[in-house]
C-alpha cells in the first residue's frame, strides 16, 4: 500500500484508504500528513515537560491546532503547504527542547525533513499502521481524531480571540500520551478526556461567536438567487464572512453562504448587510455541480473541499488552514487588520449573477438561546403530550446511498417528534415539509457541526426544568450521522456528558476495533443505525 487513512466514514471498504482518499487525496498528501502528526507528537512532548516547569507561551498550542486542523478530511489538499508546517513545527520543538533544557528520547525529537520526498517517506513508515496493537492503535487515533475536532473549533474561537490555555495544555497532553506505553484503562481515560475538552472548547467557541455577531435567532432564509453577480463562501468560518462582506458593500457584489456557512443568517450582526442575499446550494458534497452554476468567485474558508473542477478553477480560493494545489491562497493578515479579499471581489464583477437552482425559503436559528426563550411553549407542549420525543440528528453529510436513511427517518417520524439538528446532516432533511407542532418547527436546526454545543445545551437545560437525575430520562434520543473527526469530536463530547443510546452511522467508524467498540457499547450502549422504520418504532418507545 502507498499510504494508510481510515479517518473518515468514506474509508475504502470501511477498512482503509491504502492508494488514494475516497476524499480526492493523493498518497504524498496523506502520507505527508502522517508526517506532520509524527513531528507534532516530539513537540507536544516537549511542551508537556516546559509545562510543568511553569507556564507555556499559548502560541504552541495555536500553532499544533492549526497543523491539525490542516489534517482533516477534505481540508488540505496542498503538499507545498502542508510541507511547509513540517518545518515550522520542526522550528518550534526545538524552541521547546531549548527551553526544557534535556534531551528527550522521543521519535521525531530530531527529525527534520531535507526533501518533501524525505518528509512523505517518514509520513508513510510512521503512520497510523505504525503501531501493530489494533486496541492501543484505535485508542490512541480515536483520542487524536478527537482533538482535530477540538483544533478546529480552537482556531475559530482563536481568531475571534478567545483562549483557552486548559484546551491547548490538554491537546499537549493528550498528543504525548500516544508515544507512551499507557495502559487501555489509562487511555480510555484520555479519550474521555478529550470528550471533556471538547465540551469546553465548544462552549467557548459558542461564546466567542454570539458575543461577536449575537445570538442566533429563528431566521428565514433565502434559497433563491438575485440579478447581481456574486461570491459564494463555504466552510466554517464566520470571521472571514463578516470581513468579506464589509468589503463587498456598495460594490454591486451580493454574498451568498453555501453549506455549514448557512447559519451565519441566524446571526443579528450579519443581517444588517444589504448585499447578503442568502444560502446557495446544499451539502458540501454537491458543490461539483453547484460552484459550475454559481458562476461567480467561491472562497473556500475551512474544510470541505472536494476535487475542484477545471470548470471553476481560475474562480475558486482558499484561506485559513484550507489549501488546494493551484488554487489561490488569501493570507492571514497581521494582527488588528483585516484579510485582503479585493481579488476576489474584482473578479466577481467580471462574472454573471447565479445560475437559480432552487426558489424558497428555509427556517433556522434554534440555538439554545432561541430555543430557550421558547422554554415555556416546549415543556407546555411536552407536557400536554403534543410532543412525545426529540430525536437529535445532528452531523456531518455524506455522498453515500446509504444516507438516504436519515431522510427516511425524518419523514417516517411521527407529527408529534421534533427534529433537533446541526451540522451539514441537516441538508437530508430541513427542506422538507414536515410541518410543526402548536407554532414549533419540527426541525430546529441549531447551526453549524461547530453548533452541536447548543443541542447539548438545551437537552440538559430540559433535563433541568423537568427535574431529572439523569439526561437520559428526558424523552430524547440521538440518531447521529457523521463523516470525518469533528462529527468524532461531538461524539465524545455526548458521551463525556453521559449520554447513552446513540445510535451512528451510516456505518461505525473503521477505526474503532472491535473491543473498543465492545467497551462503547457496554459503557454508553453506542449502537450502528439499522433500518429506518425499525429504528424510528424504537426510537419512539425510548429504546
Amino acid at each position: 500500500m502507498s499510504m494508510f487513512c481510515y479517518q473518515c466514514q468514506e474509508a475504502a471498504k470501511n477498512t482503509g484508504c491504502t492508494v488514494k482518499g475516497a476524499c480526492g487525496k493523493k498518497d504524498s498528501t496523506a502520507n505527508l500528513q502522517d508526517a506532520l502528526v509524527y513531528v507534532l507528537k516530539a513537540l507536544a512532548v516537549y511542551a508537556e515537560t516546559v509545562e510543568s516547569k511553569g507556564s507555556l507561551d499559548n502560541k504552541y498550542g495555536r500553532f499544533v491546532g492549526q497543523a491539525l486542523f490542516a489534517t482533516i478530511t477534505n481540508a488540505n489538499f496542498d503538499n507545498d503547504r502542508i510541507y511547509k508546517l513540517i518545518h515550522a513545527a520542526c522550528d518550534l520543538r526545538d524552541e521547546l527542547k531549548e527551553l526544557a533544557g534535556e534531551e528527550i528520547a522521543v521519535e521525531g525529537g530530531n527529525w527534520r525533513p531535507v526533501s518533501i520526498e524525505d518528509a512523505e517517506s517518514v509520513g508513510a513508515v510512521n503512520g497510523v499502521l505504525s503501531q501493530a496493537n489494533e486496541d492501543v492503535r484505535s485508542l490512541r487515533e480515536l483520542a487524536i481524531y478527537g482533538l482535530k475536532g477540538i483544533s478546529a473549533y480552537a482556531d475559530h474561537a482563536s481568531v475571534l480571540g478567545h483562549e483557552d490555555p486548559a484546551i491547548y495544555s490538554h491537546m499537549m497532553a493528550c498528543l504525548a500520551s500516544t508515544t507512551k506505553d499507557l495502559s487501555l484503562d489509562e487511555m480510555v481515560a484520555m479519550v474521555m478526556k478529550t470528550g471533556d475538552t471538547a465540551v469546553t472548547t465548544m462552549a467557548l467557541l459558542d461564546k466567542a461567536n454570539t458575543e461577536a455577531y449575537g445570538n442566533p435567532e429563528i431566521t428565514e432564509v433565502n434559497i433563491g438567487v438575485g440579478n447581481k453577480p456574486g461570491i459564494l463562501i463555504s466552510g466554517h468560518d464566520l470571521k472571514d464572512l463578516k470581513e468579506l462582506l464589509e468589503q463587498t458593500k456598495g460594490t454591486g457584489v451580493d454574498v451568498y453562504t453555501h453549506s455549514e456557512m448557512l447559519p451565519a443568517h441566524y446571526y443579528p450582526e450579519f443581517k444588517k448587510y444589504d448585499n447578503f442575499v442568502g444560502n446557495y446550494g446544499n451539502a458540501w458534497w454537491k458543490q461539483s455541480t453547484e460552484f459550475e452554476s454559481f458562476n461567480g468567485p467561491i472562497l473556500m474558508t475551512t474544510n470541505c473541499i472536494t476535487p475542484v473542477k477545471d470548470s471553476y478553477k481560475d474562480r475558486m480560493y482558499t484561506t485559513g488552514m484550507a489549501g488546494y494545489p493551484e488554487l489561490v491562497h488569501i493570507e492571514d493578515a497581521p494582527a488588528g487588520q483585516a484579510k485582503d479579499f479585493s481579488a476576489i471581489i474584482e473578479q466577481a464583477k467580471t462574472c454573471a449573477a447565479p445560475t437559480s437552482i432552487e426558489e424558497g425559503k428555509i427556517v433556522g436559528g434554534f440555538a439554545h438561546a432561541q430555543v430557550m426563550a421558547l422554554a415555556d411553549k416546549v415543556v407546555d407542549a411536552v407536557k400536554s403530550g403534543a410532543i412525545k420525543r426529540f430525536v437529535v440528528m445532528g452531523g456531518c453529510d455524506g455522498r453515500h446511498k446509504t444516507r438516504d436513511y436519515f431522510t427516511e427517518v425524518a419523514e417516517g417520524l411521527p407529527e408529534d417528534s421534533v427534529i433537533l439538528t446541526a451540522g451539514c446532516a441537516k441538508f437530508r432533511y430541513n427542506k422538507l415539509n414536515l410541518g410543526d407542532i402548536g407554532g414549533i418547527p419540527r426541525v430546529l436546526d441549531a447551526g453549524q457541526c461547530n453548533d452541536s454545543y447548543s443541542l447539548a445545551v438545551i437537552a440538559l437545560k430540559l433535563k433541568e426544568v423537568f427535574e431529572l437525575d439523569d439526561i437520559n430520562d428526558l424523552p430524547i434520543s440521538f440518531d447521529i450521522a457523521w463523516y470525518e473527526q469533528k462529527a468524532a469530536t461531538v461524539l465524545l463530547a455526548l458521551l463525556a456528558l453521559g449520554v447513552k443510546g446513540i445510535r451512528l452511522g451510516p456505518t461505525l467508524p473503521a477505526f474503532l476495533s472491535p473491543n473498543v467498540v465492545k467497551v462503547l457499547v457496554e459503557n454508553f450502549d453506542i449502537k450502528p443505525i439499522g433500518d429506518a422504520k425499525a429504528d424510528v418504532e424504537a426510537m419512539m418507545a425510548g429504546a
